[in-house]
């Protein structure tokens, strides 16, 4: 009797094996896009304390770049007349982590008032107005999440 196994076992254990991983692979993929979004969520909520400090020792927020793209970073106004310090607030914005095909938005209506904008993968189960967005957030993503700064 001659001991080992079968081509047929073998090939049936090879099957299971690639069974399992085909569906933690799409298991996977899922737990990415939350992660993903909890991260935007959590960069969202870093600027914004950012923007309330500067708003704080400049009486204004700062500048966005052509009304749409997050400042890469923020610093205090030397020159404005309003606010008189050098701070660096934020070294370095963060950025979507899927930047550059997605990034955040940014604009600012009023000195004194601001909107963030995100393309989350998975958007919130209520639908928010995220008209003041100006529409993409990124190669063809629309936004779908967005935050006031009043």
């Amino acid at each position: 009797m001659k001991k080992g196994f079968t081509l047929i076992e073998l090939l049936v254990v090879l099957a299971i094996i690639g069974v399992l991983v085909t569906i933690s692979a799409f298991g996977l993929s899922g737990a990415r896009e939350v992660a993903r979004d909890k991260k935007r969520l959590s960069d969202i909520e870093a600027i914004k304390s950012v923007f309330e400090l500067h708003r704080a020792d400049c009486l204004r927020y700062p500048n966005a770049q052509n009304n749409r793209r997050m400042p890469t970073r923020i610093t205090g106004y030397t020159n404005s007349g309003v606010c008189r310090t050098t701070n660096v607030y934020m070294d370095t914005v963060p950025t979507d982590p899927q930047y550059p095909a997605r990034y955040y938005v940014y604009r600012r209506p009023t000195p004194t008032s601001y909107v963030i904008c995100a393309a989350l993968e998975n958007p919130p189960e209520t639908a928010m107005d995220v008209s003041a967005c100006g529409g993409n957030c990124g190669s063809g993503e629309a936004c779908n999440y967005i935050d006031r700064g009043i």
